[in-house]
């Protein structure tokens, strides 16, 4: 093989190897939830109320696996439902700019939010608290948790500024 057609090889198996990578991600939610979403696809309400418990089960299942003494890859499933968590909220975060974007009246739901993200930050910040003592198994997720923490801490601020923004637009629209 001349130096030419290797460096051609090379770069078709670089090109191909994100792609790859990409295939191998999995959906962090599964069909029945999916189902759900669609269903509610013009509904914010039940939309994102959906994305909250979706959220909220995935936290719901990282603290059992956590706290399951037989477990075996604990560290491995409290990163898994971490990422599961933060790709669900981020989810969450872009319907919301959708419905915004249609200018939808998003306050009752953004109430429920708003409400979700004080739980998930007490959740996940008991979680920090705990995993400060787990060592070498809670630097598997630690990075994890950290973004994900920082993700809903500055999410309850942009939540709350909408909100206030909503409830502003609404008032006007009254007059």
């Amino acid at each position: 093989m001349t130096g030419r057609s290797l460096g051609v090889v090379l770069a078709v198996v670089f090109l191909l190897l994100p792609a790859g990578w990409a295939d191998r991600r999995r959906d962090p939610l599964n069909p029945l939830e999916i189902d759900q979403l669609r269903d509610a696809a013009q509904d914010p309400e039940q939309r994102l109320q959906l994305f909250v418990s979706f959220a909220r089960a995935r936290l719901t299942a990282m603290e059992q696996a956590r706290s399951d003494p037989k477990a075996t890859d604990r560290a491995q499933k409290t990163h898994d439902d971490l990422q599961d968590f933060l790709d669900i909220y981020d989810e969450l975060n872009d319907n919301l700019d959708t419905f915004v974007e249609r200018k939808a009246d998003l306050r009752k739901p953004l109430k429920l939010v708003i409400q979700a993200d004080a739980e998930f930050q007490a959740r996940l910040r008991a979680v920090k608290s705990a995993t400060d003592s787990r060592g070498a198994e809670a630097s598997q997720y630690e990075f994890l948790l950290n973004t994900a923490l920082d993700t809903v801490d500055s999410s309850v601020s942009d939540h709350r500024q909408l909100l206030a923004e909503q409830e502003e637009a609404a008032k006007h629209k009254k007059k």
